[in-house]
């Protein structure tokens, strides 16, 4: 449906103000991003049209910038308020944390582990370093691999841990699919990393799988 065909109170600027933005959908998010369309499409059909051809919002937030001006519709405005945005969305996120924030939420960690590894095309296998206050010392990508697989190295998360003085950790990595479930060589590497890092005192809290949709996490799952 056009905008000019929606009652003027189911808007996406009015719904937003009378019920939260957590009410609209992409579309309509990306509508209010964009506010105005092009020749034959408003703001809504242009907002559908950029996401249908980018697969989806993280598609078309892991798109970069050569991408983004190609996309009709996105002048260099946009585009750079666009990838503008994310960023700042990524740094807000690492700013509470970096500022001591007690990581003991899954959906918080969830949320900010799928900022950083949705963007990318190749499987990325990355570490949240914790004190023993489980506030955040570093986060590291640690290994990149291709679209479907990465090879990763318990070692080398041990190095980085003692690098760290963490007590514990926290691991994640992308499925570019988009399915977030975990494989069996997913499970089996955890298990290796988990009994790597019992040998030096480090626990292993979690292992987020980021996909399309929220990220799945194998501690919830029982099978950590």
């Amino acid at each position: 449906m056009r905008l000019n065909q929606l009652p003027p109170a189911e808007r996406p600027r009015e719904r937003l103000l009378r019920c939260g933005a957590q009410a609209l959908t992409e579309i309509e998010l990306l509508a209010l991003f964009l506010r105005t369309g092009v020749a034959g499409q408003d703001a809504l059909e242009l907002a559908q049209s950029l996401l249908i051809n980018h697969g989806g919002l993280p598609g078309l937030l892991r798109a970069g910038a050569g991408q983004l001006l190609a996309a009709r519709g996105l002048g260099p405005a946009k585009a750079t308020q666009l990838l503008a945005a994310l960023e700042l969305s990524r740094r807000f996120l690492e700013a509470g944390l970096r500022q001591g924030e007690m990581l003991t939420d899954p959906a918080r960690a969830g949320e900010y582990l799928s900022m950083q590894l949705r963007p990318h095309l190749n499987e990325v296998f990355a570490v949240i370093f914790l004190d023993n206050q489980h506030r955040m010392l570093a986060f590291e990508e640690l290994f990149t691999g291709t679209i479907n697989s990465t090879e990763v190295h318990p070692r080398e998360i041990v190095r980085r841990a003692l690098a760290h003085n963490a007590a514990a950790v926290i691991l994640a990595h992308n499925h570019p699919s988009g399915v977030a479930e975990p494989s069996v060589a997913d499970q089996s590497l955890t298990r290796r990393i988990v009994e790597a890092m019992a040998l030096i005192g480090v626990r292993v809290l979690d292992h987020f799988i980021v996909g399309a949709g929220p990220p799945t996490s194998l501690a919830e799952r029982g099978m950590l």
